[in-house]
């Protein structure tokens, strides 16, 4: 029997609204101090010019691709083939979870969805794997494996519409890492047949990142400096900026475009390469004037693949993944492709 697509309409709530209910509690206690905060100054701008490159789907140019990724391991997507309902209702819906009470957001979303605040490091189960009180990210967020989309039972209205509506997004998404992935691998003149476990629509899966509003300016990060450890990521921000890229050792904001999405390679894609495409680090900053929803599908080789490289040691992503997370446990961050890198004297 087919599942119902029927996605039932919800009120948008105003932008001045502040709920703290909805905050993380260690979030919640700065409501005390908001009364004595200089509120006085500009809204974090982002610049009138693009920098970023834009890569067209529908004339897709390898020499283009390729030199972007090399450059700077991020693009912004266009003509890509999502509807724009989708990407609207999905912003929508996730405004109006994340608006719920922390406690209720705690009750509502079980298995096969997970809920994280603090840290955006999740174990494979997708529970946040350590929050230092000291280093506490302000974001938090929801991870959705897609495979596993459609064994969700919610008896929440807007969270099981809500799951539907991620099942739609990840179909298109899967087709688009995948059709940029193989264009990927013609151009570094990679073996096509070899390749294909490298990228597995299996291991896809959605976060769902809110960034609420931060009274202190410049108190925290939405997130810290990172690399992503996918293959790609492909990120959905239409509405509130905050991301930001290191190019040439500057931080360029990346402006929030409706109907675009933007693409960045991860370190598998790094390693998959021999190091000619880049895993962009990059950062997401905390805005003082308004909340930020952010969507991003990250998808991975396929479970026991080998990556090959004659810039690091063979490893899995399995290999990878466990190396982040008792890394981020015993010195506090992630080291990352480092820790597989070749020597001379190997």
């Amino acid at each position: 029997m087919c599942r119902s697509r029927y996605v039932p309409k919800i009120e948008n709530m105003s932008e001045s609204e502040v709920n703290f209910d909805s905050y993380p509690p260690v979030f919640r206690q700065l409501k005390q101090h908001t009364q004595d905060i200089d509120t006085v100054g500009a809204i974090n701008q982002v610049p009138d010019s693009d920098p970023i490159p834009v890569i067209d789907l529908q004339c897709l140019d390898l020499d283009q691709l390729g030199e972007v990724c090399r450059d700077w391991g991020l693009f912004r997507l266009v003509n890509h083939g999502v509807p724009p309902t989708l990407l609207s209702q999905l912003q929508d819906y996730a405004k109006k979870l994340f608006s719920l009470p922390f406690e209720s957001k705690q009750a509502i979303f079980s298995s096969p969805l997970s809920y994280f605040w603090g840290t955006p490091v999740l174990t494979p189960s997708g529970a946040a794997l350590q929050i230092v009180p000291q280093n506490v990210n302000w974001v938090e967020g929801l991870n959705a494996p897609l495979l596993q989309l459609s064994q969700l039972q919610a008896e929440d209205p807007v969270l099981a519409s809500f799951g539907l509506l991620l099942e739609e997004y990840g179909k298109h998404l899967s087709r688009l890492a995948t059709t940029i992935f193989e264009a990927m691998v013609m151009k570094l003149n990679l073996n096509s047949e070899e390749s294909k476990s490298n990228l597995s629509e299996s291991t896809g899966f959605v976060r769902v990142y809110r960034y609420p509003q931060c009274f202190v300016a410049n108190s925290a990060w939405g997130m810290d400096v990172h690399t992503d450890s996918s293959v790609l990521s492909i990120l959905n921000q239409p509405e509130v900026g905050g991301l930001e890229v290191l190019k040439d050792k500057e931080w360029i904001q990346v402006r929030p475009v409706s109907n675009t999405l933007i693409v960045n390679l991860g370190d598998m894609m790094q390693a998959i390469s021999n190091d000619e495409y880049k895993s962009v680090e990059h950062r997401v900053k905390a805005s003082k004037h308004k909340e930020r929803i952010s969507i991003c599908y990250f998808v991975f080789p396929g479970e026991g693949t080998v990556i090959r490289s004659s810039k690091y040691r063979p490893f899995t992503y399995s290999d990878f993944r466990a190396q982040v997370q008792e890394d981020v446990k015993s010195v506090g961050f992630k080291v990352g492709l480092e820790r597989f890198k070749l020597t001379e004297t190997s």
